[in-house]
């Protein structure tokens, strides 16, 4: 299409973020440990050191960066021209920023927390930045009434940025999660835009770019052992821009079915599953596990994806980059029908099995046959990776 945004603009938008959050974490860092913008070590904490966790101002003002180089460009112009929506980005990525923040600072009740997320939510949804409409197998488009969008939209931006801040468990666990899940989609919409089932203004891709290169700008800071924790400004800023992303390149998409490509075309209802599916099935793990337990869903635990491929005997690092590995499987199902259409029709088949496999794998029955096999042994022993600074079991657990 003639008024596609050319590739190599994204591609610049992608370095300017990335530049600007690995050049702003340094000063971010300096001053967090001047002013005790940092997260202490105490008994439900993997990290034994003091370690700043200000990640997320950096990442903030990265992305201020990088949408206001966008909306400078000529090139992006139909991105942003007559369109409420970058605003209503802007404003929500502030508004769940600021929740973050103040939860790092002095820690959030649930519901206070709850009411900032559906701030936001609201936000995004009266600028215009939600989902319209859903294209569902063997019913064709669904179109979201106005009674329905604000909450669906709501409940979205609730599940997404809880489901990055509780996988955000591990040194650069949920940066790179984001990074991975952020670029398949930047990706899986651009093609939308170029076959015409996407339109050029649509601003999710570009969305999508910058999260990438936020996270990417962030991991080398991140990565274990890290000298900055992203805190829950940061998880909860991810999750916004991932959430806000998939909805507009998930609820926008339209167009004929091409012979050949019906899953391609069914994906933008199941591509958030998809690419979020690490985060969003600890997510779903936790809350059955504290129902199960009668526990309240903010209540802090050690038994998320991470912890059990600790007590398995993965090493932290080892433990990051198996989970990345299952993000970019995930993601590869998605991408993979855009190159060879082909193999469509065995893409559901092989994601049931990825499915089976995370549930052999994380079944609570091997870990308890694990913790009775390893006995006293144990006892009092810290996971393995204790004693190197890590966010998640700070940050993560004590956020929903």
């Amino acid at each position: 299409m003639s008024n596609d945004v050319p590739l190599a603009w994204y591609g610049v938008i992608l370095a300017v973020a990335t530049v600007a959050s690995w050049a702003l974490t340094f000063p971010v860092r300096a001053v967090a440990t001047r002013v005790g913008y940092v997260a202490q070590p105490d008994e439900r904490k993997v990290h034994q050191r003091v370690t700043p966790e200000a990640g997320g101002v950096a990442m903030f003002v990265a992305f201020l960066i990088a949408i206001s180089v966008a909306a400078c460009l000529p090139a992006l112009a139909n991105l942003f021209g007559g369109s409420s929506e970058p605003l209503g980005l802007v404003l929500g990525a502030a508004a769940i920023f600021a929740v973050g923040l103040i939860d790092d600072v002095r820690d959030m009740s649930a519901p206070a927390k709850m009411a900032g997320q559906v701030l936001a939510a609201t936000i995004l949804y009266f600028l215009g930045v939600t989902w319209f409409q859903f294209k569902v197998p063997l019913a064709g488009f669904v179109v979201l009434s106005s009674t329905w969008t604000p909450l669906l939209t709501a409940l979205w931006v609730i599940a997404i940025t809880n489901a990055i801040n509780l996988v955000d468990g591990l040194d650069g666990l949920a940066a790179g999660v984001v990074a991975i899940a952020s670029g398949a989609l930047a990706v899986y919409g651009i093609h939308l835009q170029h076959l015409g089932n996407l339109t050029a203004a649509n601003l999710g891709p570009m969305v999508a770019v910058i999260t990438c290169g936020i996270c990417l700008g962030f991991l080398p800071h991140n990565f274990h052992p890290a000298r900055i924790f992203m805190g829950d400004a940061g998880a909860l800023l991810l999750g916004l821009l991932m959430a806000a992303s998939t909805m507009l390149i998930g609820g926008r998409s339209a167009g004929a079915v091409r012979s050949g490509e019906t899953y391609f075309f069914f994906a933008p209802l199941f591509i958030p599953f998809f690419i979020l599916g690490v985060p969003l099935v600890d997510m779903a793990f936790a809350l059955i596990r504290r129902t199960a337990n009668r526990t309240g869903f903010s209540t802090p635990d050690k038994n998320h994806l991470h912890h059990r491929l600790l007590r398995l005997g993965h090493g932290h690092r080892r433990s990051v980059l198996i989970l990345w590995a299952w993000t970019a499987l995930l993601s590869g199902f998605i991408l993979f029908p855009l190159y060879v259409s082909s193999v469509n029709a065995f893409i559901p088949f092989g994601a049931l099995a990825l499915g089976v496999m995370l549930y052999t794998l994380f079944h609570p029955g091997l870990r308890r046959q694990t913790d009775d096999e390893v006995g006293d042994e144990t006892a009092g022993t810290p996971p393995p990776g204790a004693g190197e600074a890590t966010e998640g079991v700070g940050a993560g657990v004590k956020s929903v």
